[in-house]
């Protein structure tokens, strides 16, 4: 199991959300993907991808100015 960190800081809606659909298909089962993001919007647009994607949201938080996404792939 392998974790990844993404760094999207500064991209607006909707690159975070496809860039995160991106990194996904190169990871394994089982590996996590950690992804950085200050577009508020992203709050929204990943869980939505996530649903469509079927890989599992562990851990959303919120620091001063972004959101940061703990995910499993499927």
């Amino acid at each position: 199991m392998a974790e990844t960190v993404l760094n999207l800081r500064g991209l607006k809606c909707p690159l975070p959300a496809l860039k995160t659909k991106k990194a996904l298909t190169r990871l394994s089962a089982g590996d996590e993907l950690v992804v950085e993001c200050t577009d508020p919007l992203a709050g929204i647009d990943i869980p939505n991808l996530l649903r469509e994607t079927g890989d599992t949201l562990l851990d959303t938080r919120k620091r001063q100015k972004s959101i940061v996404f703990r995910i499993r792939k499927k």
